[in-house]
């Protein structure tokens, strides 16, 4: 395939390892707007964009490559609040578009973990569930998309919760997200579920960043000859 990397950070250096590896070329790397009109040309022949940019400047990415005819695959995170418009803009371009909070294939299956256990936790009642998300100095957005996802599942199942705060909160009604940013940590997400008489816990810690970018690489690979909207769980055949 002949991708273009959009975000050349941390992430989409990584993405372009993964992707040479696996035989694909990069034939365009964009980094600011100035690129996309710079490289136009070499960009409309692409197979598809990975997009790991800015969660101010995702919704610019994501039409763009709607307009062009693109396959667009993202792990920005920070733009959930415009989902409905994107998925809309989706539609009407026929395109291809591929979004994951997190395209971990051990964190996918750590949330498919957490689902099950908010559901069983919360038939038998009594527990109350917390998240805690650590990442490293340089994460713009807060909560990760991780946190808010394992958060959006647990609030699916628990009829007493309403919502996520991004603090510390008494309010039962609210799941309590804390987000930490220390060092260089890649990514450790904490689910507990406490009660009277004891607490359970699951958790998931990123060693590095290779598995983020070969999922990211595999979606890409999934997108060939689709148009939709599509996630992990279309991946995984959860």
């Amino acid at each position: 395939m002949d991708l273009v990397i959009s975000g050349y950070g941390r992430m989409g250096h990584e993405v372009e390892k993964i992707a040479i590896d696996r035989n694909h070329k990069i034939i365009a790397v964009i980094d600011n707007k100035e690129d996309w009109n710079e490289k136009s040309e070499i960009i409309k022949s692409a197979d598809a964009v990975i997009d790991f940019s800015f969660p101010e400047t995702a919704l610019d990415v994501f039409k763009k490559c709607f307009e062009l005819g693109i396959p667009i695959i993202t792990g920005t995170t920070g733009w959930y609040d415009k989902i409905d418009e994107v998925k809309l803009l989706c539609s009407k371009n026929n395109a291809s578009f591929f979004y994951a909070p997190n395209f971990s294939i051990g964190v996918n299956i750590f949330f498919e973990a957490n689902k099950k256990l908010a559901k069983m936790l919360t038939s038998v009642g009594g527990y109350s569930p917390e998240i805690e998300e650590i990442h490293h100095i340089h994460k713009i957005d807060s909560p990760s998309g991780t946190a808010i996802k394992a958060a959006d599942d647990i609030i699916s199942e628990f009829n007493s919760i309403n919502e996520w705060k991004n603090e510390s909160t008494d309010d039962e009604s609210q799941l309590q997200i804390i987000s930490k940013r220390e060092g260089e940590i890649t990514g450790t997400h904490i689910i507990g579920y406490n009660s009277e008489v004891d607490e359970i816990k699951i958790s998931h810690s990123a060693k590095n960043r290779k598995g983020f970018a070969l999922g990211a690489v595999i979606a890409a690979e999934f997108l060939v000859g689709k148009t939709g909207f599509f996630n992990m769980n279309d991946l995984l055949r959860v």
